[in-house]
């Protein structure tokens, strides 16, 4: 079943002043369409509470709501999917476990893991990075850079990659000409001056 798959993933992350409610809150005023949920610091019964109280926000603004990686706790909350970041859970055994009708997202650092999460045929699209440095999801991965997303171009790529990994306002542009469908942010929206306009920026960028 193919889904719809939104072009600008808006992710929340821990921060010390503004709670990831409050952050889903400006995202949906400032017209966000897609919401990543991006906690791994709390336990299961703190994350349902925020979950909910983020699934209402989303609910009245029509924004899709997506869990990191807590792919248990959707029979729980009102949630319309999953990311898997972890490269060691078996996605076909996510997708048996979540159903058909809800999406699930998986990250990918090279085009050897983007074709294995392709050809599973369980994965509704792919994140693909990191592009640049980030302190968000500090890993030891290459950064690919502009021509890492031109190289998609060489293999048979029918998934939506959605770049992701310190990506900048101005690298939207060269990125979504690479043939990318779409971005993923986060610290460029949530550690702006001004947040909402900052989303509002990246989505008048890519639309």
């Amino acid at each position: 079943m193919k889904k719809y798959v939104s072009k600008l993933h808006y992710l929340t992350q821990d921060l010390p002043t503004r709670s990831h409610a409050e952050q889903a809150l400006i995202a949906c005023e400032s017209g966000a369409n897609w919401l990543q949920y991006r906690c791994l610091t709390k336990p299961d019964k703190e994350l349902i509470e925020e979950i909910n109280q983020i699934a209402g926000i989303c609910d009245e603004w029509g924004a899709t709501l997506i869990l990191t990686n807590h792919y248990h706790l959707l029979d729980k909350v009102d949630a319309q999917g999953v990311h898997i970041e972890d490269f060691d859970i078996d996605l076909t055994v996510i997708r048996k476990h979540i159903g058909d009708d809800k999406t699930l997202g998986a990250s990918s650092t090279d085009i050897e893991r983007l074709l294995f999460v392709q050809n599973l045929g369980v994965v509704d699209y792919s994140g693909y990075g990191p592009f640049a440095h980030t302190d968000t999801k500090p890993n030891n991965k290459p950064l690919l850079g502009f021509e890492g997303y031109r190289q998609l171009q060489k293999h048979n790529i029918e998934i939506p990659v959605i770049a992701v990994g310190g990506i900048t306002l101005p690298d939207v542009e060269p990125l979504l000409e690479t043939g990318v469908y779409g971005i993923a942010v986060s610290a460029a929206v949530n550690l702006a001056i001004d947040p909402g306009r900052a989303l509002k920026e990246f989505y008048q960028k890519i639309y």
